[in-house]
């Protein structure tokens, strides 16, 4: 504890934040990709600490939040076919589709099951002889490398009835997207500090280059969140638009060398339909032909159609940095956890589930909800 206690140390914290304050002289605004920090944020009231002046808005950070409505519904289709085992994240169960989610397609006899890990689903498909196993893998660059190697290890057992619904999207894409947006109010990005350490820094620099906006590799502690803020209000006042690691302790310029030859050998990026921005170019990866075999979009021949949100659920906006979640009408009343309209309601990372759980809890007794 003593390690995580150093980036909870209220004097430090009280330090790092006084710094933030006096660097500010202008407004600026910026964006928190990870919805980890934006739980953060949430949970330990970092935004009482911000100054005047410093708006912090959430992105598309939730890897749930952003799976399209058709991967739901194409899920839901798999998991509904005789002798299918579909294995799926916990996250993923309550994540609404246009007619259901996968709780709902269990309680109409599908065989769904939470696991930990995509390699339980393949122990489950060797363990199944007679069934069909599909792990709906989900995730941005930190969870690829595992759904990788589970393609991989079914290639050498031979595991002829194990098959992947891969819908993993990557950050760098999205956050050009959100830049080159006319609606665009971004001055300057906290990159995630996880999805760093898997893929490394190296698509940041022509991004900051490109649109004139910094970004701050950052970690999730308070601390590391309000270093990084500091961090990047410096390069905001100064004019300069370049890539720094706070996070330095555990994210190495280069990321993780094997996890990224693994995703490479399995994967290549192809545009991909993010819920709430659209079809993002190169925002996602598909399997390569090689393994085609485990691919379960080709081995179940799915046609991905896009569907439309239901039309009161404004999670595009929030998705967008551009709705804060207690602006939605809905928030609180006709969207909550249990009944979720959108994924950010939903996921452990989603903002709209880190508004609801951690700013009801900060409202005096009585009060009406915004």
């Amino acid at each position: 504890m003593k390690y995580v206690d150093e980036f909870r140390d209220p004097a430090r914290v009280r330090r790092v934040a006084e710094a933030l304050d006096r660097a500010v002289t202008r407004p600026w605004t910026v964006m928190e990709v990870c919805g980890g920090q934006t739980h953060a944020i949430a949970r330990y009231g970092l935004d009482a600490l911000f100054p005047r002046g410093l708006s912090l808005v959430h992105g598309p950070g939730c890897p749930v939040c952003v799976t399209p409505l058709e991967v739901i519904e194409a899920a839901r289709a798999i998991a509904l076919t005789p002798d299918v085992i579909l294995c799926a994240y916990g996250d993923m169960l309550r994540v609404p589709g246009a007619r259901g989610d996968l709780l709902e397609a269990r309680s109409r006899g599908a065989d769904v099951r939470v696991v930990l890990s995509p390699l339980d689903a393949v122990r489950l498909a060797q363990a199944s002889p007679d069934r069909r196993v599909v792990f709906f893998g989900v995730g941005f660059e930190t969870t690829a490398p595992a759904t990788a190697m589970a393609a991989e290890l079914a290639r050498r057992l031979d595991l002829g009835n194990f098959s992947l619904l891969a819908a993993h999207v990557r950050v760098p894409p999205a956050m050009e997207l959100l830049l080159a947006s006319p609606s665009c109010r971004v001055q300057g990005f906290l990159a995630a500090g996880h999805v760093c350490a898997v893929a490394g820094t190296g698509e940041y620099p022509a991004i900051a280059a490109r649109f004139g906006a910094p970004i701050v590799v950052t970690g999730f502690e308070p601390l590391d969140i309000l270093q990084g803020l500091w961090m990047l209000v410096r390069q905001l006042e100064e004019g300069r638009a370049e890539v720094e690691n706070q996070y330095a302790r555990s994210v190495p310029d280069e990321g993780n060398p094997v996890a990224r030859e693994m995703v490479a050998r399995v994967f290549e990026p192809a545009d991909r339909p993010f819920r709430g921005l659209g079809v993002v170019p190169a925002g996602g990866l598909r399997i390569r032909d090689a393994y085609a075999r485990w691919d379960a979009e080709r081995r179940f021949s799915l046609r991905l159609a896009p569907l439309d949100e239901p039309g009161r659920c404004r999670a595009a906006e929030v998705l967008q940095g551009l709705l804060e979640p207690t602006a939605c009408p809905e928030f609180g009343r006709g969207c909550t956890p249990d009944r979720p309209l959108g994924a950010p309601m939903v996921s452990t990372e989603g903002a709209c589930a880190a508004y609801f759980r951690y700013r009801r809890a900060r409202r005096a007794p009585g009060e009406e909800l915004p």
